[in-house]
Order: structure tokens, then C-alpha cells, then sequence
């Protein structure tokens, strides 16, 4: 009986340098895109963080290596002293953090229900979701202000959180759905055997698994209402209710309504300061969130 060997086949010289010129190749369009990409937003927030230490005289003239440099903590202690600005920051975090939170649990009760539970119309309404997400607010804005200010719910900052959560609710349904679905169907089985009632098996068996597409419900509608305008300069028309993106409108120094652009510099970057925190903080579960759902099982 004859035994055939089998040689190793050996990697050419050339497609072995084929491949590593590839590789850097790869690698150096990744690192050129990233850094672009990363130059993209990173430049203008560097540019508004130098314009929020430079007083209003610089701001406004054309940029000059003489007086570029010229730091100052004027605009940050003229921030300080709007003590509407204040009122406009409490206002926002309360509006900005009930709107996440409600909206968040509804989109997890909707999104278990739409991924897990099986019935006649549940396409239809489920699509009827998706189709809100194509209809802007603001093309609506009319007879949404006539119905709220019917419901009593203008001039309140409980109206403006129902307002938010109900704009934000149809992305962040979609969201939890396709984190439910994420979730193995063996892994339902074996609790309901076990005797796992649905709200018991909501909160302790799939809470672990659906956390980051929680987190990213809660992030999204808190930025969306964070940096709202339309919506808040509609429905609220007293000035100890305006939110943050309202009161900075407001930031006007000098004769005739000049505005100072170097102090609305300097409220945009401490307007930042929230969103950067949280997203820093939420980060890991933010892209998992959104990822959540490509693959199933």
C-alpha cells in the first residue's frame, strides 16, 4: 500500500510582500479616514472651546495672530451672573432626564411586547411606528399647540416632557426591538418553565441582556431634548420655564440688542458639558445598543 505526502505548500516571497503591502495599505486608509473623520467634528469644538476664552471685541473681528491668544475668563464670569441661565440649566435637567427616563420605559415595555409577543395586527403597528419616524414635528407644529394648549399642557414643563417622549418614542421602540429580538428564545423557554411570570422575566432575566439598548433610548432622548428649540420656544412662553437652547437666545449685551457673541460661545460650551459626560460615560453601551439586533441567537 502506497502512502501519498502531502508537502506543505510554502508562501512565495511575492505573496507574502503581496499581502503586507495590502495590510499597510488597509491600514493606512483606516488611520487617514479615522483622523479625518475625527478632524471633522474635533475642529469646531476646539474652535468654539478657544472662542469661549476670548472676549466679544475679538470674536467678532477678523482672526489675528496679535490678538488670537488673547485669553480671558470675562465671558465664563458674565455666564455666571445670569442668574436666569441657572434657572434655564434646572429647568433643562428636568425635562432633559424625566424625558429619558419615560422614554426609555416605554420603549422597553413597547419594544418586549413588539419582538416577543406574537399577534394579528403586530406588523401594522409596528410599521405604523416606523412611519412616524419620517414625519417631522415641526410640520405638525400647529395642531400640536392647539391640542396641548386644549389638554392645559402649554406653559408647563410636564407637557414639554410628554412632548419629547412622544417624538423620541417611535426610534427608541425600534431600538428595543431589535434588542429583544437580540435575545435567544431557549433562554424565555427555560424561565417560563421554571415558572418566570412576564414582568419578573423582564426585569431579571433579559434586564442584563437588553441594558445597552436601554442606555441608548435613555441617551438619544436626552440629547434630543437637551438641544431642542422649536418645540420649547412654542409651548412655553414664560420665562422662568425656558430651557437652556430658549434662555442662550436671550444672551444679549449692549445698546440695541447687540449680541455678544463671545458669551454665546461660552454657553454653548457649557451646554456641551452634560452631553459629553453622559456620552462618555454610556459609550460602551451606546454601540453595543445600536449593533444590537444584526445578528440573532
Amino acid at each position: 500500500m502506497s502512502t501519498v505526502i502531502r508537502m506543505p505548500r510554502r508562501r512565495t516571497a511575492a505573496s507574502s510582500e503581496r499581502s503586507t503591502r495590502e495590510t499597510r495599505t488597509k491600514r493606512l486608509l483606516y488611520v487617514g479616514g479615522g483622523t479625518l473623520a475625527a478632524l471633522v467634528f474635533a475642529v469646531p469644538l476646539a474652535f468654539a472651546l478657544v472662542r469661549s476664552v476670548q472676549p466679544n471685541e475679538v470674536v467678532v473681528q477678523a482672526p489675528e495672530w496679535g490678538t488670537f491668544f488673547d485669553f480671558t475668563w470675562q465671558n465664563f464670569q458674565l455666564l455666571a451672573s445670569q442668574s436666569e441661565l441657572g434657572r434655564a440649566v434646572v429647568n433643562s435637567l428636568v425635562v432633559s432626564l424625566s424625558t429619558a427616563v419615560l422614554t426609555a420605559v416605554l420603549a422597553t415595555m413597547a419594544g418586549y411586547g413588539f419582538a416577543k409577543f406574537a399577534f394579528r395586527m403586530r406588523p401594522w403597528l409596528f410599521g405604523a411606528v416606523l412611519l412616524t419616524m419620517m414625519i417631522p414635528f415641526q410640520a405638525i407644529l400647529t395642531p400640536l399647540y392647539l391640542q396641548m394648549n386644549v389638554m392645559g399642557l402649554t406653559d408647563s414643563l410636564i407637557g414639554l416632557i410628554l412632548f419629547y417622549s412622544t417624538v423620541n418614542l417611535p426610534f427608541c421602540v425600534f431600538v428595543m426591538s431589535n434588542s429583544f429580538a437580540a435575545v435567544p428564545d431557549d433562554l424565555e423557554s427555560a424561565a417560563h418553565v421554571d415558572g418566570v411570570g412576564t414582568f419578573r422575566m423582564l426585569v431579571s432575566v433579559l434586564r442584563p441582556m437588553i441594558i445597552p439598548g436601554v442606555a441608548t433610548a435613555a441617551l438619544y432622548a436626552f440629547l434630543a431634548s437637551w438641544t431642542e428649540f422649536l418645540a420649547a420656544l412654542t409651548f412655553l412662553t414664560d420665562q422662568d420655564l425656558y430651557t437652556l437652547p430658549v434662555s442662550m437666545v436671550n444672551l444679549q449685551q449692549g445698546a440695541y440688542g447687540e449680541v455678544n457673541f463671545g458669551l454665546i460661545a461660552t454657553g454653548a460650551v457649557v451646554s456641551m458639558i452634560p452631553c459629553a459626560l453622559l456620552y462618555i460615560a454610556l459609550q460602551r453601551f451606546y454601540v453595543a445598543g445600536l449593533a444590537s439586533g444584526s445578528i440573532k441567537g
